[in-house]
């Protein structure tokens, strides 16, 4: 990794003396497993006389030629850049290259289906890999037309950015030559290669056009493919999209490709987006998973205008691409598919990824500082997502949402094909709202740190509110009072449950702020801040609401105020002001009631977390006996076949403990227990298996036996998961060793990561501590930036969660000066075991 970085300053220099106009790129995929070929040919204008550089990463650079002249490759270029010296005012440069195939989830993956053989590749470029496939300026504000030409076998599916042509074929080889792009970045471009089974269907544009829409999965997976369900979800965003935006779709097609060991969720290519083999359903999953597809499918689409027609000028305004997409396919999939209840869902994960993220000691604003692609790699993160989303939702209820999308129209009108600054976008949402947002601007995107609101209620003796004030407060570290427009919500008992009988919307701002419609009414049972969720911000509640809340929480009748509710007692377990075993009392009590797949899916991890690092260590056995047999519990009482019973079957599983919860499982994988509706399919038998392996009731030899019945590429990434599981501190050593000093792929590094944290006793992984420290300096300068990452973040033990490791870390921090990414990784995983340890002293006190 070293050595491969590109700075602010740099990027700006270069930008000041280069404009590309094209690029021609011919890639040759028939040279074996290891290298392929890549010729490119650029054409651009330059400062007469100037110098720079081009980017790329390869195997061998045969031959330079710029403007006719031969350069040696031994003297310009050193593995990561190639120098360009006396540059004329119009150039052409062709770079003869072997480029390397990745397993690691970036440039050009190449991946050996276990099931048949058959290889299959795609590109993954953002932020700074376009330059690992062939030569490039890689910075965004440098568009250009891209034309691909690739030599592929015959028999294979090759998809690019423009439409995919007929190949010339001779023999079993075939060219594919590519039209040429729009003006876009390099790092929406896009291949992708290999045996895909393909999916065809069209729709027509708001312009008239007709769009092709094509779906793409591993021939071993397209039994499996609801590509009609796809391409539905597809249309209905396109509709909205364009209907919303007013501006047609951008691009010629729109392909969605589900391609094999994928480190994300989806990326935005123009025209040719890839997704997570994960979103392929072999198996039941929870609705909470079926709903996230749906968002990623619209947030990738939504891209399409937000980042590939118009794209930020620097990373420091990725929100722009980011925080917008996140907005826009929530919003499209409450209001234009069967998911209404989308919101509920952004608050029960987003918002909480948000929360966490901004209370991290690396937080930072929207509009981060980036000084170089190390620090916008590690800004992919709940801030530049999930925050700024948030942000975004909020603004749109102070600005009204037909101002809001008037102004992205304006926008995406005038600066189509270009790059931008934030500057730009505010001046499009001021003159089509009427408000100024510079203000807005400068304490919402340009500051870090999140707001805390409590109501402060006063009362006359028959319960007549008298006054009542929403206090702000803000941590001392980033102590900025923002400006927030929120609903507060009079919520009292019905037969249905807690219901909402008010509903006041304000604005606040400064540390306190009156609300004078709620005096002379009559004080309700609960009183919730940020009703209907527009702002951003923990929330808390008085002492009686709390009271209300906690005895009843499971019977608040709306799906998005019960998971306000729940979402509320989680941030105060985090901040010590709730003991943690008395969230899981709350937990257990209440989760029956829940409705919603996702806000589910959450607490069930929450309270996971909770049991095994949150409370006092001494309580911390009994804890987990206590959650896995409410969960038993739970799970035999489900209704038969529900997305509940599901997600109360696995959650226990993972949480197994005692010699009961072991015969449960025996009984479940073997069949002499039968749960109603449930079916034991491929891979939930790996969840039970892997709660077997938790116990030391299974091990090595039922674990290649599953991966022997399920050889496949989810087959091997679950079985090294469970290998991992493996509760001894020999097994935790081997498979930590596998992975650190093993060249294995991205995905079994992942998995790995997962079952080396999957422990009931955190003793297993004390003998972790000193072999993972002394690991992290070989890891990062060996490393890709992705596999670093990986290995540094998931190998963590921070399931120990005590002082312990947290001494051992701050000590590994305090030894040197280190590169500032791999510094701020390392940070924030200390903060979660500093707060983990907080939380059990304050539980300690119970």
């Amino acid at each position: 990794m070293p050595g491969e970085n590109l700075t602010r300053q740099e990027a700006s220099d270069r930008a000041a003396i280069v404009a590309t106009e094209s690029y021609d790129i011919t890639l040759d995929l028939t040279k074996g497993d290891e290298v392929f070929g890549s010729t490119t040919t650029v054409k651009f204008t330059a400062t007469d006389g100037a110098s720079t550089f081009i980017d790329h990463i390869s195997r061998t650079v045969h031959s330079v030629t710029l403007n006719g002249v031969e350069l040696d490759p031994a003297e310009v270029n050193d593995g990561v850049r190639i120098q360009l010296p006396g540059l004329a005012a119009e150039n052409e440069l062709t770079i003869v290259s072997d480029a390397i195939y990745m397993n690691t989830g970036e440039g050009l993956h190449r991946f050996v289906d276990p099931v048949d053989g058959e290889v299959y590749l795609y590109s993954q470029f953002e932020v700074p890999d376009a330059r690992r496939v062939y030569s490039v300026f890689e910075q965004p504000d440098l568009k250009a037309e891209f034309s691909f030409n690739v030599v592929a076998p015959a028999r294979w599916k090759v998809v690019s950015n423009q439409p995919t042509p007929e190949p010339e074929i001779d023999g079993e080889v075939g060219t594919w030559r590519f039209e040429k792009t729009p003006p876009i970045s390099s790092y929406i471009t896009a291949l992708v290669a290999g045996p895909y089974k393909e999916f065809r269907d069209e729709l027509t544009s708001s312009d008239g056009r007709t769009i092709p829409l094509g779906v793409f999965c591993r021939e071993s997976l397209a039994e499996h493919m609801d590509a009609d369900y796809i391409f539905e979800t597809t249309k209905r965003g396109f509709e909205f999209f364009e209907q919303n935006f007013d501006v047609p779709y951008p691009f010629d097609k729109y392909d969605q490709l589900f391609c094999p060991e994928y480190n994300m969720g989806a990326m935005e290519n123009a025209g040719c987006v890839t997704f997570t083999e994960a979103y392929i359903f072999r198996s039941k999953v929870t609705d909470a998973i079926k709903e996230r597809r749906v968002v990623t499918v619209l947030h990738e689409l939504a891209h399409m205008w937000f980042g590939d027609l118009v794209t930020m000028k620097w990373w420091n305004d990725l929100w722009l691409n980011e925080s917008f997409a996140e907005w826009s396919s929530t919003l499209a999939t409450a209001e234009a598919t069967e998911w209404k209840g989308a919101w509920t869902t952004f608050q029960a994960l987003e918002k909480t990824w948000a929360y966490r993220q901004d209370q991290l000691p690396s937080t930072h604003p929207i509009v981060a500082e980036i000084r170089d692609l190390d620090d916008v790699q590690v800004n992919f993160d709940g801030i530049t997502y999930a925050k700024g989303g948030s942000v975004i939702k909020q603004l749109v209820a102070w600005v009204g949402i037909e101002s809001f999308m008037q102004g992205l129209s304006a926008y995406f009108k005038k600066h189509a094909w270009k790059n931008t600054v934030l500057a730009d976008l505010l001046v499009e949402l001021e003159a089509a709202s009427g408000r100024e947002l510079t203000e807005w601007s400068k304490l919402w995107l340009e500051t870090a740190g999140v707001n805390t609101l409590r109501p402060v209620v006063e009362t006359d003796a028959e319960g007549v509110i008298q006054k009542l004030v929403v206090q702000q407060s803000a941590p001392d570290d980033y102590p900025t009072l923002r400006p927030h427009r929120i609903a507060l919500g009079f919520y009292n008992r019905t037969e249905r449950g807690f219901e909402r009988a008010e509903r006041f919307e304000f604005d606040i701002d400064g540390a306190e702020t009156e609300i004078a419609d709620v005096v002379g009414k009559q004080r309700p049972e609960m009183i919730l801040l940020n009703d209907d969720d527009l702002a951003y911000a923990k929330i808390r509640l008085d002492d009686q609401s709390w009271q209300a809340a906690w005895s009843s929480v499971g019977d608040i009748v709306d799906p998005l105020a019960r998971a306000l509710v729940w979402g509320a007692a989680w941030d105060a377990t985090r901040d010590g002001e709730i003991a943690a075993r008395d969230y899981v009392d709350l937990v257990l009590k209440h989760i029956h009631a829940e409705t919603e797949s996702t806000t589910l899916r959450s607490a069930l991890a929450q309270v996971a977390q909770t049991a095994r690092t949150y409370v006092d260590p001494s309580t911390r056995a009994e804890t987990i006996r206590r959650v896995g047999d409410s969960l038993w519990q739970l799970a035999t009482s489900a209704e038969a076949g529900s997305d509940a019973q599901f997600q109360f079957v696995t959650a226990f599983a993972g949480i197994a403990s005692t010699d009961e919860h072991v015969a449960a499982l025996k009984a479940l994988q073997s069949g002499d227990e039968k749960l109603e509706g449930l079916e034991i399919d491929t891979d939930l038998s790996w969840q039970l298996l892997g709660g077997l392996v938790l116990n030391g009731a299974a091990g090595e030899a039922e674990v290649d036996a599953a991966h022997k019945a399920d050889n496949t590429a989810n087959g091997a990434q679950a079985a090294a998961r469970v290998r991992a599981t493996v509760p001894t501190a020999e097994a935790k050593r081997a498979a930590f060793d596998a992975v650190v000093d093993g060249d294995v792929p991205n995905m079994i590094v992942r998995y790995t990561g997962l079952g080396l944290s999957h422990v009931n006793d955190p003793a297993e992984l004390a003998t972790l501590i000193e072999r993972y420290h002394s690991s992290i300096d070989s890891t990062w300068e060996k490393r890709s930036y992705q596999m670093a990452e990986e290995l540094i973040q998931g190998l963590y033990p921070a399931t120990t969660a005590s002082p312990e490791l947290a001494s051992a870390t701050r000590e590994w921090l305090a030894e040197k000066e280190r590169p500032a990414s791999l510094t701020r990784l390392v940070r924030e995983l200390l903060a979660g075991v500093d707060r983990a340890v907080a939380v059990q002293q304050r539980d300690a006190q119970k």
